[in-house]
């Protein structure tokens, strides 16, 4: 129901605020909110299956039932419109039979055991019947599972029997993510969420993004648990067992042991790793550094190739390769413009590639003795890791994706209380961390990071002179799509680190950089259509895409629940971290410049370096 009409000239008016009693309590609210954002507005808590803060109202599960004066019957508090002033109801004996009388039914059709879920304690259905008091099954419950668990994906287990029908995944994957994979087959008693043409998840068009996980209200979603594998290999003595952390889950993993979202605890983690026995413990933001380089000159050799060599064959804009979701998305549904992702690995893969080549070189270590693990925030990285191209160091290069909430589980088993924790630096030779490593992390960070390198790579001079501490603030936020132009006045000499690619950068005197940034899949759509048809975006030079709302931070392997105002505490928490590191540029990392000078000779996108840390986007299948 709109809240907003119109006069006969066509003007909007908007109708002016209404007063209502919720429980006693007047509150004023514009016209056409809802009950249920009301009541929270006074701090009056109506409980929901269905409801989201990212998707819309649906009024499926009817647990927010409300009494509302002069109504007949209960009214769902989610999608009810105040347009009048009204009384309502939420605590009466009759909305509180109705609520228990549901909670009764859901789980006379949810089979499974709470204590052996993933979701034991995180579990919104398993909350309610505890507030409710529900200590019966009065309606009975199912003895056989009806469903077989859908194993059969790299990243998702989806087990229905464990479904309520809230619709949240099926929304997520439709309206949120744009995906269409998750949909309701039949009809009546006989619905069921069923992915798209009612097949395994491994033959669907699933890009294994873990928005359906996060958005679940129960354990009828979770990532492939691999911890089991992971112990195994720590209690190898044969092994050496290694793990690279990336951003996104040092600012969330804190929500795992009851801390406000986007409290850091980037050293603390580092110890408890140590504790549970990896033989030692990486940062990411290495490799993060080392995809800036690797990313930044592949930009700027197709500029050359567009502006100088007027290659009709380079494809621009260059749209980023970093998350793995956004790599299936586009195989899916834009195969015919896959030549204009980059072919720089995500840093999780260079990571993988250097560890099993460089890193065993210098410790002696075989490569089949190491055991390679990741840190993410993504249930995508599991497929990905698992991409036969991604063998570059005659390996397996990263040999298991875990998520933040697996890493969690991991620490609760081992008696480890993080918060509590000393700190504990990074080990060599990779523990220098950059700003531009951590920024990663939420939308815009690459971009970010990527700018940070390219003005000075071709001004010369250093980024604070364009933006103030390094800050390039049009690229931030979390509109869905951002635009910024860095216009190039004026040119440096080459840096050695590219001078086996460029004599001089006056090719790029007086041009301005147009690029954007998309998260989201709606949104990355949005832009792909617009190069498609030959729009704005298709005039852009560099595109960052992710496929998560927010970026990594709001990846689909990160802690439950998540909100807009939880990704936004998380993003805060990098951005923060950011600032306070010494070195905040990539192209200033001492540890990245030495792996070219010792190990990648030819520099940046060079013989080695495509070697190990590109790929061909043409060779990649969609399963």
């Amino acid at each position: 129901m709109s809240s907003t009409t119109e006069t006969a000239a066509g003007a909007e008016v908007i109708p002016p605020p209404v007063t209502i009693t919720i429980d006693g309590i007047e509150v004023t609210v514009p016209s056409g909110t809802t009950i249920l954002s009301a009541a929270r507005s006074i701090g009056l808590q109506i409980p929901t299956l269905c409801d989201h803060p990212d998707l819309k109202p649906a009024g499926i599960c009817r647990i927010c039932v409300v009494e509302v004066e002069g109504q007949h019957g209960l009214q769902t508090a989610c999608t009810y419109p105040i347009t009048r002033p009204i009384k309502v109801m939420t605590t009466s004996a009759t909305v509180r039979k109705a609520r228990r009388h549901i909670i009764d039914l859901l789980l006379a059709n949810h089979y499974g055991d709470c204590n052996t879920c993933k979701r034991n304690h995180n579990c919104e259905l398993q909350s309610l019947a505890a507030e409710y008091g529900v200590d019966t099954f009065r309606f009975g419950r199912p003895t056989e599972p009806e469903y077989v668990i859908d194993c059969s994906g790299a990243s998702i287990v989806r087990d229905m029997n464990k479904c309520i029908l809230c619709r949240r995944c099926v929304r997520a994957c439709n309206e949120f993510q744009d995906v269409g994979c998750l949909a309701i087959m039949e009809r009546g008693a006989e619905s069921r969420v069923a992915t798209f043409g009612d097949k395994a998840l491994a033959s669907s068009i699933c890009i294994e993004c873990g928005q359906c996980i996060v958005h679940c209200p129960t354990g009828a979603l979770t990532e492939i648990d691999q911890t089991d594998e992971i112990w195994k290999m720590i209690d190898d003595p044969t092994k050496h067992v290694v793990i690279q952390t990336a951003p996104a889950p040092r600012a969330s993993i804190g929500e795992c042991f009851g801390l406000e979202p986007g409290t850091p605890l980037t050293f603390e983690m580092n110890t408890a790793i140590k504790m549970m026995g990896f033989d030692a413990v990486f940062d990411t933001n290495f490799s993060a550094d080392l995809t800036i380089i690797e990313e930044s000159t592949e930009l700027l050799l197709r500029l050359h190739q567009a502006l100088v060599e007027k290659s009709n064959t380079v494809r621009l804009p260059l749209l980023t390769s970093c998350s793995p979701g956004w790599i299936k998305y586009i195989e899916y549904f834009y195969p015919e413009m896959l030549d204009h992702l980059s072919t720089a690995k995500s840093p999780q893969q260079m990571f993988g590639a250097v560890i099993k080549t460089y890193y065993a070189q210098k410790k002696g270590i075989d490569p089949k003795d190491i055991v390679s693990v990741a840190l993410m925030p993504c249930t995508a990285k599991k497929f990905e890791c698992n991409r036969p191209e991604m063998t570059a160091s005659g390996f397996k290069d990263v040999d298991f994706a875990v998520t933040t909430r697996e890493l969690a589980r991991m620490m609760r088993e081992s008696g480890i209380d993080l918060p509590k924790l000393p700190k504990t630096n990074f080990d060599d030779p990779f523990e220098t961390p950059t700003g531009s490593g951590i920024i990663f992390g939420a939308t815009g960070g690459v971009m970010e990071s990527a700018l940070r390198t390219v003005i000075e790579i071709v001004t010369g001079k250093k980024v604070e002179d364009f933006y103030v501490h390094a800050d390039i603030i049009p690229v931030r936020g979390f509109e869905g799509i951002r635009l910024a132009e860095v216009p190039i006045p004026d040119v440096g000499p080459v840096p050695e680190l590219l001078g086996h690619l460029f004599t001089d950068f006056e090719w790029l005197k007086g041009v301005t950089l147009r690029v954007a940034v998309a998260h989201g899949t709606p949104n990355a759509r949005k832009v792909m259509d617009d190069i498609k048809s030959g729009g704005f975006f298709s005039t852009c030079h560099f595109i960052e895409m992710m496929a998560c709302p927010g970026g990594c931070l709001g990846g689909g392997g990160q802690p439950i629940p998540t909100s807009p105002e939880i990704r936004a505490k998380r993003a805060k928490a990098i951005y923060s971290e950011d600032a306070h590191y010494e070195v905040r540029k990539s192209i200033e990392n001492p540890q990245v410049l030495q792996i070219y000078r010792e190990f990648l000779q030819g520099g940046p996108c060079g013989h080695k370096a495509h070697e190990l840390l590109h790929t061909t986007y043409t060779r990649r299948g969609k399963t």
